[in-house]
């Protein structure tokens, strides 16, 4: 009887025993990691991998720290040379008679470019015959005078009288001359009504102030000018034009006076050069952008008033960091850039990047990569619908 009972003991204790090794073994799988999470974890050190027939097709290159000037690409608008163009106001009122001049006419300083009948014109003509009528009398009465004076005839009151009265005349006759010159009488008319000519009806002239291309007519025969109000023509040289960009204040630091630029529009092959002329000291207060005038020559007429056009602004200052290609680049779902980088392991890794200032043909890199990582420059779309499979 005792023996059976012993024996039973026995087994109870190998029984415990195998029930808390079985306990133990189950805790102690519950805390590992399983395979298949090693495995996970291996394969996203490693990347994506692609076969190596499609490998070969793709093309990298090694970051390395570059020396650059950066690039400030923007749009802007072209504008007439302020410093060759202006706009010609009528001198005198009256309808206008004829226009001499058509659109596109090279004129010379001086050239006739309408004429005008005009009452206050033919009113400044008769106030210089009258003046140049009285100067001549007084001028030779004060002649007559000094004459007198010397055989004692006169007192010397009355030659210093005519004196001053041909003095005057003289003063009235030389701003009636400045005056026909204003309205733009020709120094052969002129010439003739100082000799006393008669020079048959005149009519007001309206003049070029500068050399260049009429750009712009604004008025038509038969239309009434206002002196001093009424534009009539636009007067341009367009062998150099004004380009205002627009540049925003994380690129303005790289833009200062005399930097090259470049302006590209559809309207011509190849860019024409520039030079940055002028930095504007205030801020657009609806697009918070900078005013950038390039001065840029224009010989085959390519560049037009008001035309859209991009702009390249090349920074002075010299400035070092990693550069890519822009085929290297892409966009993800939320528009952030990244590059696919190559691994050592065979595989690729898409890494998200920060762009700085577009350089020639790529852009600077901020953060993203570092020195010695191949970015993938051509295929790069490729492997971003490879990673999506």
């Amino acid at each position: 009887m005792r023996n059976d009972v012993l024996t039973k003991c026995g087994r109870y204790a190998r029984r415990s025993l195998i029930v808390g090794a079985t306990a133990i073994t189950a805790c102690a799988r519950t805390d590992a990691k399983p395979p298949e999470a090693d495995s996970a974890a291996a394969g996203s050190d490693a990347g994506f991998t692609i076969p190596a027939a499609q490998r070969a097709r793709l093309h990298m290159i090694p970051v390395v720290l570059s020396v650059f000037r950066p690039v400030v690409s923007t749009t802007g608008t072209v504008a007439f040379n302020g410093d060759h163009s202006t706009q010609v106001l009528s001198p005198v009122s009256g309808p206008v008679s004829r226009i001499l001049v058509s659109l596109g006419a090279q004129v010379a300083r001086g050239s006739a470019l309408a004429t005008v009948s005009s009452p206050d014109f033919a009113a400044a003509v008769a106030a210089f015959r009258k003046a140049e009528s009285s100067n001549r009398q007084l001028s030779r009465i004060a002649a007559l005078d000094e004459e007198l004076f010397k055989t004692d005839a006169i007192a010397h009151r009355d030659v210093e009288q005519a004196q001053t009265d041909a003095a005057a005349a003289a003063a009235d006759r030389d701003a009636s001359l400045q005056q026909l010159h204003a309205l733009g009488v020709d120094a052969a008319t002129i010439a003739a009504i100082q000799a006393g000519k008669s020079v048959g009806p005149v009519e007001a002239v309206i003049r070029a102030p500068i050399s260049g291309t009429v750009v712009e007519k604004l008025i038509n025969p038969g239309q009434l000018l206002q002196a001093g109000t009424t534009l009539t023509f636009t007067i341009a040289d367009v062998s150099s034009m004004w380009v205002t960009a627009n540049v925003f204040e994380s690129d303005l630091a790289a833009v200062r006076k005399g930097a090259n630029a470049a302006i590209s529009t559809d309207a011509g092959k190849f860019p024409v050069p520039g030079v940055v002329d002028n930095v504007a000291d205030l801020v657009d207060p609806n697009t918070k952008a900078t005013a950038v005038r390039i001065v840029a020559p224009n010989p085959h007429g390519i560049l037009k008033r008001d035309m859209f056009v991009r702009v390249a602004i090349q920074a002075d200052a010299q400035q070092s960091g990693f550069l890519v290609p822009t085929s290297a680049v892409l966009r993800n779902e939320e528009n952030l850039p990244f590059v696919f980088v190559a691994l050592p392991t065979g595989g690729f890794n898409r890494r998200q990047i920060t762009l700085g200032p577009r350089v020639g043909d790529g852009y600077q890199v901020l953060t993203g990569l570092t020195a010695g990582d191949k970015v993938v420059t051509e295929g790069a779309l490729f492997l971003q619908f490879a990673e999506s499979q």
